[in-house]
């Protein structure tokens, strides 16, 4: 499968693992109408790729992860242009809407990614950058992320998931209220300090290295297993424990009659690495 985009370069460093590089480093990786389209058509790409079982998300140049939306590409020709026909307050709206759920839909394809997805922050992390970072798995950075919800400094809420999913992020609904409402910066530690990230690391560098040991251990383990593990965690999220109990149920009485059980518990007791089929 192809995957050539401008603005995104998609490697496979390692059998199994893919990953995903915001490539606009000259404008901070900030995002244009086009790339969001793009990012979405990669990851629903990625979800069904069946030579893919970890993703890998992060961005090129040293400065940005991204600055989020590039404003001025928007106001001149996105959701914050004011050129086309005069409509009425309700006409406007319909169509703000409309693309608002666009938007939406475009970063939700990195949550319904099926493999798991692995955000390595760095630098500039703003606005979007926290959209699209909420829809991963695990988090992780280097020491130098400057993170922000930047959206009310520029007029408006965050609408294209920050106030849907940091708030179940497990971190404390207080910061996040703080953090969401003041547009304040906070960096690598503090982000690990309330649990944004699970680990921060000296360089981009080392943090990428991190991602790509972690992402080799997922990929060598039953994709049945790990998908199958994915899935549920968001349901449950979403869910009561009773809900979750009873989906899980469902999907074992399925997926439990895979060959990857029993490929996994030899491995087990001979001492030997089991291989699993692709999915």
């Amino acid at each position: 499968m192809a995957y050539t985009y401008n603005n995104f370069n998609v490697t496979f460093p390692s059998q199994y693992v893919a990953q995903v590089e915001i490539d606009r480093p000259k404008k901070l990786n900030a995002f244009f109408e086009q790339m969001w389209k793009d990012i979405a058509k990669i990851f629903r790409e990625l979800s069904h790729d069946p030579e893919v079982r970890v993703v890998i998300l992060t961005a090129a140049g040293d400065r940005a992860f991204t600055a989020g939306l590039d404003v001025q590409a928007a106001s001149e020709n996105g959701a914050l242009a004011k050129t086309g026909p005069v409509l009425d307050g309700a006409r406007k709206a319909v169509a703000l809407r409309r693309h608002i759920l666009e938007f939406q839909d475009d970063i939700t394809e990195i949550e319904k990614c099926e493999k798991p997805v692995i955000a390595v922050l760095h630098g500039v992390s703003y606005g979007l950058a926290i959209d699209m970072t909420t829809c991963c798995d695990i988090r992780i950075c280097s020491a130098d992320t400057r993170f922000s919800v930047r959206e009310v400094d520029i007029g408006l809420a965050a609408d294209i998931g920050t106030l849907t999913r940091l708030p179940k992020a497990n971190v404390p609904m207080s910061w996040v209220k703080e953090v969401a409402l003041t547009a304040r910066d906070f960096g690598a530690e503090e982000a690990l300090r309330v649990g944004f990230v699970s680990a921060v690391y000296e360089s981009k560098a080392a943090a990428l290295g991190k991602a790509l040991d972690m992402a080799k251990l997922l990929a060598s383990k039953s994709p049945v297993a790990v998908q199958t593990t994915k899935q549920m965690l968001n349901y449950s999220r979403d869910h009561t424990v009773a809900d979750g109990l009873a989906q899980i149920a469902v999907l074992n009485a399925a997926m439990l009659q895979t060959k990857d059980v029993e490929d996994a518990m030899l491995s087990g007791l001979k001492k030997r690495k089991a291989t699993f089929a692709k999915l």
